[in-house]
């Protein structure tokens, strides 16, 4: 079984335009870093997959667990030398999305920068599309 990486959080991103981009998820330098630093402790994991999942107070949210490998389905997003894997229920909704790693005094958590969120709830936790 896969264990959780960390917290994250959605934002709704307005008035951005949805732009063809090569791939499904794009990835912030400080996302590509923390994604590094925690992989360095595990050897035998490849990268970190992102799934969705129905749960809280607004329908959706997203699942970030280590993975060993590539799944039939998953599609794939390698961006300086990090693996992240997209599962196919997750792939629809994380279109021109941007992954983001946030640490300020009190907290630190991927964040989605999602254009095609369409409402997120109060907490920021689950999103509906």
């Amino acid at each position: 079984m896969a264990s959780s990486v960390v917290r994250a959080t959605v934002r709704a991103v307005s008035k951005r335009r949805l732009q063809a981009t090569r791939a499904a998820l794009t990835l912030t330098p400080s996302a590509v870093q923390k994604i590094k630093e925690l992989l360095k402790d595990k050897p035998d994991h490849v990268g970190v997959k992102v799934g969705v999942r129905t749960r809280g107070c607004n329908g959706l949210s997203y699942t970030l667990e280590y993975t060993k490998s590539k799944g039939e389905s998953d599609e794939e997003v390698v961006q300086d030398g990090v693996r992240v894997f997209i599962e196919k229920k997750a792939q629809l909704t994380l279109l021109g999305t941007e992954m983001d790693y946030v640490e300020d005094k009190l907290s630190s958590e991927f964040v989605f920068n999602n254009p095609n969120i369409k409402g997120t709830c109060g907490c920021g936790e689950s999103f509906n599309i």
